[in-house]
């Protein structure tokens, strides 16, 4: 992978500045067009178990995009807090995001607040969204109402050229760093991302309203073989464990060539499992 052209040198050094989100630039102007409202989100937990840990911050961010041109045309809301999580936070969770028991000691998100920020918005943006939005479903019942987007799976990042979909590595490829693992940092520097100046009339932010709004489809392998888990795991089906089957989800131009990988690779020549569209606000729920 290559950075972007904007920051090699002719010496082919290439130059990273730090990003402070102090300079998210409101770009776009008012039109008589309809402009969504776009929360974007991130939170810091006390681990990555979405039944068993708690959260202990939060950032929002809720900003007007025009649908066009992708630029920002205004910052409406934000709020950020800690949140005392009734549990001791470990050692490994705080050398990851910086947070110490004594830093939330007493501290509670105020989820009033938060619910009208959801309320108000017209999509839940979160990087790598099913983790946060597992977190959001059981501490907030209007999230399970919303709809929601992923800059890591609703941005084919691939055919933009970048071969990971990692928010820190991206940010690196397109000529800055930030202070990750803090809850508004990440909100800041995901958006100065999605909206870069790299992009002319392509920006990273028109492609995930777009793909918020279309549906997708889980594929079940039921009732697969034993021995074919590690092929299916391989390909990024998940168990699940309930009920005891592998699945997946896919965009719709990839059923077909699933379900063919499927008969060929795990019902021996006659397709058995199942696929279903699932409502649009059911993305990126468990």
């Amino acid at each position: 992978m290559s950075f972007i052209k904007s920051v090699i040198q002719e010496n082919e050094n290439v130059t990273i500045a730090k990003f402070n989100g102090k300079d998210i630039e409101v770009t776009g102007t008012d039109s008589d067009e309809y402009t969504p409202r776009i929360c974007f989100l991130d939170l810091e937990t006390t681990g990555l178990n979405k039944q068993q840990d708690q959260i202990i911050e939060i950032a929002l961010k809720i900003v007007s995009a025009n649908k066009k041109s992708g630029e920002i045309v205004e910052i409406t809301n934000v709020y950020e807090s800690f949140n005392d999580p009734g549990i001791p936070i470990s050692d490994e969770a705080s050398l990851v995001n910086g947070i110490t028991n004594d830093m939330v000691a007493g501290k509670n998100i105020d989820w009033d607040n938060v619910g009208l920020l959801f309320e108000t918005s017209d999509l839940i943006v979160a990087h790598n969204a099913s983790f946060d939005r597992a977190f959001m479903d059981k501490s907030l019942p209007l999230s399970q109402e919303k709809l929601w987007a992923c800059t890591m799976n609703d941005i084919n990042w691939l055919n933009r050229g970048f071969t990971s979909s990692k928010q820190e590595l991206l940010c690196i490829w397109h000529g800055f760093y930030y202070d990750s693992h803090r809850a508004m940092n990440d909100v800041d520097a995901l958006i100065h991302l999605i909206t870069s100046d790299f992009y002319n009339g392509n920006k990273p932010i028109l492609e995930l309203m777009e793909n918020s709004a279309n549906p997708y489809y889980k594929i079940s392998a039921l009732n697969s073989p034993f021995e074919s888990k590690d092929l299916l795991k391989a390909r990024n089906y998940y168990w699940n464990n309930t009920n005891r089957y592998w699945w997946k989800n896919v965009d719709h131009e990839e059923i077909d060539s699933e379900r063919k990988w499927l008969t060929e690779n795990i019902y021996n020549g006659q397709f058995a499992g199942q696929i279903e569209e699932l409502p649009i606000i059911e993305k990126y729920k468990d």
